[in-house]
Parts: structure tokens; sequence; C-alpha cells
């Protein structure tokens, strides 16, 4: 059966709404993918995590792409991956245009209080809900720690994937399966009119505004090399935009990132709020487009040969070796988002309801409202 692209889009805009948490909304991914929509199989769900852990870019988005590519394609994959970002950009818009006109910031962000306390439970609901089918042997359980202690080492994303990958190949064992009916001919015509797309676009604005144009092709940078998740490109955008071209000063980037860690979906939203800075609604897009495209394009390519070398050696050890480590960060991300908080007896007894509303399969969109409109209350 066909998948419509409207129920696709519809989908991943609710899920986006609730998109705390960063890596962990992969677990919510594939609740609503593998289990409640059946539009993939838990093999070929985990084979778009190992995917994503491997290219670059904010892994959430990332998979969610390989979800909606997988079920309808390009346009799909276009779907699934606008729908998702579609509720952060709006939101960082809105907080954006707030900071120019009142700059009263701290107030808009304490709305938020009791939301960071929710992020603690959706990240560690993750961790538990992943890493259980995943962790089967002494080795995956050697990567995770690894991953976990490397990341705690704030040793370079990048670096972490390649460590993980050699030796996931030196302690498993898989062996290649010999597939004789995977003789598929690869179908790149969507990509390649895709790339045409982004080419057109930027030829345009070289014409158009030089700004725009800076702004797009340093975003576009800043993802190809933005291995690790959305963090990594932080200091990216640091550099470029506070450091090297002084568009904007150290503390209004800070700022920035603030509202990206408020607002649903990948931190890397704070390119919103930069292009919001730089040239209004039209520099905000562009900077939203921008910094998402590159690793869609390598998402999108990535997903169709997936299925020519799935049954590798290699990638079958890669794929478990990657997995394992996307458990090692999200135990570490739990551990992040708890030493954050300033923890008090009202915030602990709200993460501990959270954390079981979550365990007993409440939907994460009634937790996170229920949380938002008791926060209004609570943390004023």
């Amino acid at each position: 059966m066909i998948v419509k692209l409207t129920e696709i889009f519809i989908s991943f805009i609710k899920l986006g709404l609730t998109a705390f948490g960063g890596p962990a909304m992969v677990a919510y991914i594939k609740e609503l993918a593998v289990d409640k929509k059946k539009w993939l199989d838990k093999e070929n769900f985990q084979q778009g995590v190992a995917l994503a852990q491997a290219i670059p870019g904010a892994t959430a988005m990332q998979v969610a792409a390989y979800v909606g590519l997988k079920t309808r394609g390009i346009l799909g994959g276009v779907a699934s991956f606008t729908g998702f970002g579609l509720p952060a950009f709006l939101l960082m818009l809105i907080l954006s245009s707030l900071y120019v006109k009142t700059h009263k910031i701290p107030e808009v962000i304490s709305v938020f209080t009791g939301l960071q306390v929710v992020v603690v439970a959706i990240v560690a609901n993750a961790f538990l809900s992943f890493a259980k089918p995943v962790i089967k042997s002494k080795g995956e359980i050697a990567v995770a720690i690894l991953s976990f202690l490397l990341f705690s080492l704030k040793i370079n994303p990048f670096l972490i994937i390649i460590a993980c990958f050699l030796l996931s190949q030196l302690i498993f064992k898989d062996r290649a399966i010999i597939d004789h009916k995977n003789s598929e001919v690869l179908n790149l015509k969507g990509l390649g009119v895709l790339f045409l797309i982004v080419f057109s676009g930027l030829i345009f604005l070289f014409f158009f505004d030089k700004t725009c144009f800076n702004l797009a092709l340093l975003m576009m940078k800043i993802d190809l090399f933005a291995f690790g998740g959305g963090y990594a490109s932080l200091p990216l955008m640091l550099h470029e935009f506070v450091e090297r071209l002084r568009w904007i000063d150290w503390k209004t980037f800070m700022d920035g990132i603030a509202l990206g860690q408020v607002t649903p979906g990948p931190i890397v939203i704070t390119a919103t709020f930069v292009g919001y800075l730089l040239k209004g609604f039209i520099g905000a897009a562009i900077a939203t487009v921008a910094v998402f495209t590159p690793s869609f394009l390598i998402m999108a390519f990535a997903s169709e040969v997936s299925e020519k070398i799935k049954n590798s050696k290699i990638f079958i050890r890669a794929k478990r070796g990657l997995l394992a480590s996307f458990s090692g960060l999200l135990l570490f991300a739990t551990i992040k988002f708890a030493t954050a908080v300033s923890w008090d007896w009202i915030k602990i007894l709200m993460v501990l309801i959270s954390f079981f509303c979550l365990l007993r399969r409440i939907s994460m969109f009634y937790v996170v409202i229920t949380a938002g409109v008791i926060s209004i209350f609570i943390f004023q």
C-alpha cells in the first residue's frame, strides 16, 4: 500500500512539535514508523540509524529523512524532513522576532523551565527503549561504554565514529550474506533533480544578494562538517559568524543557542536565529534550508546505495558498532541534560512522573504539553 505524502508530512509535524531531547527522538521516530505505522521493519530502521550516525547532520533529522525516503522516495524524504523540522523553525522564528523587538528573552525562556526537566525524562526513556534491543553482547557493551567515555572526554564526534567503526570490525564476527536477488539498479534521478534545484538556488542568491549567498554557503559548509549531530555545528557557527565575520557578537550568539535549547528539534535550529538577525524572515528561511540541505542530500544518496551494501560483512559489523555507539551517546546525553538542571523537590517529582508516564507509553505530546502548562504556574 502506497503511503500518502500528506500522511507522512502530518505525522512528522506532530512528532516535531514535541521533538525535545535531540538524538533521543530517534526512539520515538522508531515508535511511529516501525511500531505504529508499520512503514519500515526494525532491521531497515536500524540500518537508517547506523547511516545517520556515519554521515554529517542532526541525527534525529537524518533518521526522519530516512523514514520518508524509504517510504516514498525523494518526495517522501522531503515530506518527513520538512514536517519534522517545521515546528522548530516556526517557533524559533517567533522567538527571534520577540528577541529583536523586546530583548526580554529571560522571561520567554522561564516558561520552558519545566520542559528542561521533562527533557531529562524523555532522553532517559529513549536510552532505555533504544539500548534494550540493541545491546545484546559483550562486544556491543564495550562499544557503548567506549562511545560514552569518549563523548564524556569531549573527543571530536567524527573521531568517535571512526573509533567505533574500527572497533566493530575487530570484535564482531558477522559474515557477509550472499543475496543474488538484490540486483536493483540505483535510481538517482530524483536526487539529481534535487541537486540541480539547490545549485540553481545558490546561483540565484549570488545575483540577488551577496550576503544571503554567503550565509547559505557558510551554513551548507557547517552542515557538511557537523559529524556527531547538531551540537557539532555550534563551534563552527561561532567561528564563522562571531569570530571571523563578526556579523553578530558573542553574547547575542549565546542567546540564540539558549533559544535553540528551549525549542523542539535539533540545536542547529540556532541557524534560524542567526539568519533572522542578518536578513529578517528571508535570512531565517535561507539559513534554515541551507543548514539542513547537504546532510539531506547525503542521506538520500546513502539510503539509495544502502540496499547494495547492507549484506556486506563490513556494513553488518559497522551497523552493530554504530548502533551500540549511539546507545552510549544517549546515556551521555541523559547525564548531560540531568546535570544542567538546578534540581529541587518539585523538579525531581516532575521528572519522575514524566518518566513513569513515558514508560507507560503515554503520548509524549500530552506529557510535554501538560508539563508546559503546569510550568507556567509553578516556575514564575
